[in-house]
């Protein structure tokens, strides 16, 4: 393999990364340690890899999803905490500066899958909103008015930033949420993506003009909202925020951002790099805290629209509290999403698809699949999904759910369905991980013979279950899922083109798969679902998010007072 080594050298470019991986092949059982050794003998060729996301994935295959050795990034935090009691206590971000909450209460920040606690984060008072509502209104005035383009460069040195700190950032999300390694970099990428998708906002809402008399011309313009807030879960440390951060700012709003208290480190180094990649110092804003914060942000007057995720039932609060202050409001909620199994499905891909849709993040996202609608005789796909099922092993390529109260409630969903009839053909309940056995796993669980009307059948569980539910029609199946509150998403699995549109055309979602187990739309296609798993108009990524995010402006045009009049001029 050295040999490899002087054709790179007298190379007139650099290497990229992707140059070892197809020269070594990334299939190939070399040992991680071979490659840093390969990759040593030359600076040039190792400062080229190792900051490339391929590097990150073959780095994880190789060491097979296992956690980041100690020390844990957020002992390597030195931007955004204050270090008490052996651990950082994270700040607020106010003005370009770091500063203490006045809040005095504080909740621990967890590691979920070692059950220790890393961190701990102040619950700010509504003084604390008001600072950086006050910090975001004196950057609105010129950040505002700096052209689109301009603003779009900002986020083109943001997007490289990311790409650089993948493997950084996606430790940091692993140790504050539980999630695998592969999982938090995926969610790093998709930041990227929706970044990426920012940076084109100036192709994609230049003014429009027309003449529509003689000598009279009509045009109209965008303008920001203003001061925007963005409120987001324990689920996604740095994607969710993501969701909101980049279009609104490069749309020239300025911003408070509360992230979960649960999960808060990551919030710090996304200020950090925004800082970096020059964005004015007021135009993003962090307040750590909770509900106090929260409600602070809903009726603060100097904030004029805000976007917010989470469960439906405190999705409901803010809409309701913040429009009722006459602001707009985006809130998703929750989800139960359907995945349709006909018995025509290919049955390797659906099994795999749906092993993974149900167990991805630990079943703790609002795209994964919760109840499995089985038209006919399907037993030969179900015996399958629970062979890929077996295949997910918590600490290995399954996470940690995000505290011990979520794995209690988790086991009751299982223990309670049990105990009224249904059958747990997988059961993922009293799982202990070596070396993490303080950590909040759950293993992942198919429960057969489910009732629509068992709790489990109703409610969002958040965890790596899928409920089964027999039918014997499409029709059968298309009925529970448009009975359900929820519309997040739904999927069917089946090789028939007309079956899958005759349900795609019926289902009540506002994302709809087939034979996809998460129908996630990649930019530009927004994000959002239907009924109560969302609360306000439009989505929140995408093109849709450009008219949540800006206001119109229309101008009407007269110079010439010689031109020919009708009614029109």
């Amino acid at each position: 393999m050295s040999s490899i080594l002087p054709k790179w050298e007298k190379r007139k470019s650099p290497p990229c990364f992707y140059d070892l991986v197809l020269t070594l092949g990334i299939d190939h059982p070399f040992p991680k340690v071979v490659l840093l050794e390969i990759l040593a003998k030359s600076s040039t060729i190792y400062e080229n890899c190792v900051h490339s996301p391929l590097w990150l994935a073959l780095e994880l295959t190789m060491t097979n999803n296992k956690r980041a050795p100690a020390p844990g990034p957020s002992d390597n935090l030195t931007i955004g905490v204050k270090r008490s009691d052996g651990f950082p206590t994270v700040l607020n971000y106010i003005g370009g500066e770091w500063v203490e909450s006045s809040g005095s209460t504080f909740v621990p920040v967890m590691n979920p899958s070692q059950g220790k606690q890393i961190g701990r984060t102040p619950l700010s008072l509504p003084q604390d909103v008001d600072s950086a509502v006050n910090a975001a209104e004196a950057a609105y005035k010129t950040w505002s008015t700096t052209p689109i383009k301009e603003r779009a460069q900002v986020f083109y040195r943001y997007k490289m930033l990311l790409e650089r700190h993948v493997s950084e950032l996606a430790a940091l999300v692993q140790e504050e949420n539980g999630k695998t390694l592969s999982e938090a970099a995926a969610e790093i990428e998709k930041a990227v993506e929706v970044t990426e998708f920012a940076c084109s906002m100036p192709q994609l809402i230049p003014g429009e003009i027309l003449e529509v008399s003689r000598g009279v011309e009509c045009r109209f313009d965008r303008y920001p909202v203003g001061v925007v807030a963005c409120i987001t879960p324990f689920n996604f440390p740095n994607m969710v925020p993501h969701w909101t951060i980049p279009n609104a700012l490069v749309l020239g709003n300025t911003m408070v951002f509360k992230p979960s208290q649960v999960v808060p480190l990551s919030s710090l180094r996304i200020a950090e790099l925004l800082n970096k990649a020059g964005l004015p110092s007021g135009a993003f804003n962090i307040v750590q805290g909770a509900q106090e914060a929260v409600e602070a942000i809903c009726d603060h007057p100097g904030i004029h629209a805000l976007t917010f995720v989470g469960s439906t039932q405190v999705a409901k609060i803010v809409y309701a509290r913040a429009t009722s202050r006459l602001k707009r409001a985006l809130c998703l909620g929750s989800a139960k999403n359907h995945i349709i199994l006909l018995p025509d499905a290919h049955v390797e891909m659906a099994a795999s698809n749906i092993a993974v849709s149900m167990t991805g993040c630990a079943g703790q996202r609002c795209m994964a699949a919760a109840s499995l609608l089985a038209v006919g005789s399907t037993d030969h796909i179900i015996e399958r999904l629970c062979d890929e099922a077996r295949k997910i092993i918590p600490g290995k390529n399954l996470g940690a759910v995000t505290s011990g109260e979520a794995k209690e409630r988790i086991e009751r969903y299982i223990t309670e369905a049990e105990s009224e009839g249904a059958r747990v053909l997988v059961d993922g309940r009293g799982v202990k991980v070596e070396g993490c056995e303080g950590g909040f796993f759950v293993g992942p669980t198919v429960i057969d013979h489910v009732r629509p009307d068992m709790r489990i059948a109703r409610e969002e569980v958040f965890g790596p279950v899928l409920t089964i539910i027999r039918v014997k029609t499409i029709d059968d199946a298309i009925a529970i899922e448009n009975k359900s509150p929820y519309g997040n998403a739904a999927s069917i699995f089946t090789q028939d083109g007309g079956l899958a549109r005759y349900a795609m055309e019926r289902a009540s979602a506002g994302m709809f798969g087939v034979n996809v187990g998460v129908p996630v739309p990649r930019e530009p296609f927004s994000f959002g679902g239907w009924n109560e798993s969302k609360f306000g108009v439009g989505d929140i990524t995408g093109k849709s998010s450009v008219e949540f995010f800006t206001r119109l402006k229309k101008t009407t045009i007269k110079w010439d007072p010689e031109a020919k009049r009708n009614w029109m001029s």
